[in-house]
């Protein structure tokens, strides 16, 4: 652990000597490139440096028990330290487990209606409202991509990119099959119903990641439809992407500009190619897919929320909280911690 922690704060110091270089400091790209892998380092470092500190102290500590006068003194800071020192070295192992290269990305996520007819899609938008709020919390923008309005209320299905610090570290958790128990506003009995919407979180590719061949692609224009402004049905501005070689169909009508809808359409593509691939990958790597938290498909059942007893219950983790209520409106932050601390515990277990 130590030879690592050296080589990391080696590294973060060559960057500190690298940003001050003229050229560096000319090359924009190159120059914003150091300064995140810099950052991504700067915890790291900070913790190392605290540990190296606290191990001076011990040694410091040791030296009073040799004296009769602070022996007693020398014992309780001793005691103290040691106790600091485990903290910092399990702090230390969390921090060495490999980061996920898309942990710092931007995400495209996708929310559809499942079981339940009417009331899957009003959950699907329940779904939406708890992540904007979240989002809001977060201070992260939500940019809605493709939206398909239920007549009841909610989605059918609805797409948008979220961007921010940090995103898919804390939302790659969602994907899999949310289920609801509540009495729907139809229920005429007052019985409780069983409903499913699915959530699916992809990671925002980049161009390096990206790999599309525009020439496998069908690109259709249509007319928007639904809601949208003054500007639906007037022009021709809707795109739909067909991907050829695996039939995947991506469609954006949320602007009115038709190049607007194009790129983001692309993205969207791109980003479900790049999730299909990292499928693939986990499939061939059978042991590691089961080891995750969730397995990302949409058929999975992750989560219950059980709105008689105003409770949500993660079912990978078995963790259970009484505060649907405030869930609902963003305050998701504990499930997400609790997955995120279940998730470097299977990993430094080697699990």
């Amino acid at each position: 652990m130590i030879e690592r922690l050296d080589t990391i704060e080696k590294r973060y110091n060559e960057i500190s000597e690298l940003l001050t270089h003229q050229d560096i400091i000319m090359d924009i790209e190159k120059s914003k490139k150091l300064s995140k892998e810099q950052s991504g380092l700067e915890e790291t470092v900070e913790e190392y440096n605290k540990y190296k500190q606290v191990l001076e102290d011990i040694e410091a500590a040791k030296e009073m028990l040799k004296d009769d006068d602070l022996a007693s003194l020398g014992k309780e800071e001793l005691e103290k330290l040691n106790a600091e020192k485990t903290k910092i070295e399990q702090n230390l192992e969390i921090l060495l487990i490999p980061k996920d290269p898309n942990d710092d990305k931007n995400v495209i996520v996708e929310i559809r209606g499942a079981a339940g007819g009417d009331e899957a899609n009003i959950f699907a938008g329940d779904l939406f409202d708890m992540y904007k709020k979240l989002a809001e919390k977060e201070n992260w923008k939500i940019d809605i991509i493709e939206e398909e309005h239920s007549p009841a209320g909610g989605y059918s299905q609805i797409s948008f990119m979220v961007k921010g610090d940090n995103v898919y570290s804390k939302l790659k958790y969602e994907s899999g099959a949310h289920r609801v128990q509540r009495v729907p506003s139809t229920e005429t009995q007052g019985r409780v119903h069983t409903s499913t919407a699915t959530v699916l979180v992809m990671p925002e590719v980049e161009e390096v990641d990206a790999d599309l061949d525009m020439n496998d692609v069908r690109i259709d224009i249509t007319r928007s439809s639904g809601c949208g402004g003054q500007g639906v049905n007037t022009t021709d501005s809707a795109v739909r992407l067909t991907h050829i070689p695996t039939g995947i169909v991506v469609y954006s009508q949320t602007e009115r500009s038709q190049i607007k809808n194009k790129e983001k359409a692309i993205k969207i593509l791109q980003a479900r190619l790049y999730d299909l691939k990292q499928q693939e990958r986990d499939k061939e790597l059978g042991d590691e897919r089961r080891s995750k938290i969730g397995t990302g498909d949409r058929s999975e059942k992750i989560r219950t929320y059980n709105y008689p007893q105003n409770r949500v219950t993660d079912h990978r983790i078995g963790f259970t909280l009484n505060t649907l209520d405030r869930i609902m409106q963003g305050d998701i932050d504990k499930v997400i911690d609790a997955l995120i601390t279940e998730d470097q515990k299977r990993k430094l277990s080697g699990n």
